[in-house]
């Protein structure tokens, strides 16, 4: 974790991680793409520093010119580790570098399509709304960062985009932990 947090004294992280959760839960909400409870998936979660360690470089590199792939890309990401868990985790737990894996497979630039479409086997509608859904939470995501007015280079700058990116990957496995039937419910 050292990386991407001062011993929890960001608070404005903290409250920027808090503010995007709710605006994607409440927008995925109402697309109905996730449930009002939101899945508890500790493997996905344990997985989440070790691919954005090695997402960073490229998603900081393609974030000027581009920051709805940058940061959609990450909800890609955060889906196909949900249905690799799902299907062969045994399998996919043991690749060294998860996120390198996928991206290999077509490269950087087509990594949402090979998402989409291998990972997630998507076509059709289901491949289209998927599109538009994830370009619709990056643009939200990318709104509230530019709303923080952080300075370009800057290591407040840096935690705004990893909050960012961490929270789409939530949401991502999230919704595809639902559109696999898995649910949260109270138990009594």
């Amino acid at each position: 974790m050292e990386i991407f947090e001062e011993p929890l004294g960001d608070e404005r992280r903290r409250l920027l991680e808090q503010e995007l959760r709710k605006d994607l839960h409440q927008f995925l909400l109402s697309m109905k793409e996730v449930d009002n409870r939101m899945p508890e998936c500790p493997d996905v979660e344990e997985k989440w520093e070790e691919i954005a360690k090695a997402y960073i470089p490229d998603g900081i590199r393609e974030f000027q010119d581009f920051p709805s792939a940058s940061l959609g890309w990450m909800m890609y990401i955060g889906m196909a580790v949900a249905k690799m868990w799902d299907t062969e985790w045994e399998i996919y737990s043991k690749i060294e570098d998860l996120y390198a894996y996928m991206r290999d497979k077509r490269g950087y630039d087509a990594m949402d399509e090979y998402i989409r479409e291998e990972v997630l086997q998507l076509q059709g509608v289901d491949y289209t709304v998927l599109e538009k859904v994830t370009g619709e939470c990056a643009s939200r995501v990318y709104n509230a960062l530019m709303h923080q007015r952080l300075e370009p280079g800057t290591k407040e700058a840096f935690n705004g985009y990893v909050a960012c990116l961490h929270q789409l990957y939530l949401m991502g496995a999230a919704m595809q932990l639902k559109r696999m039937g898995y649910h949260m419910t109270k138990m009594n």
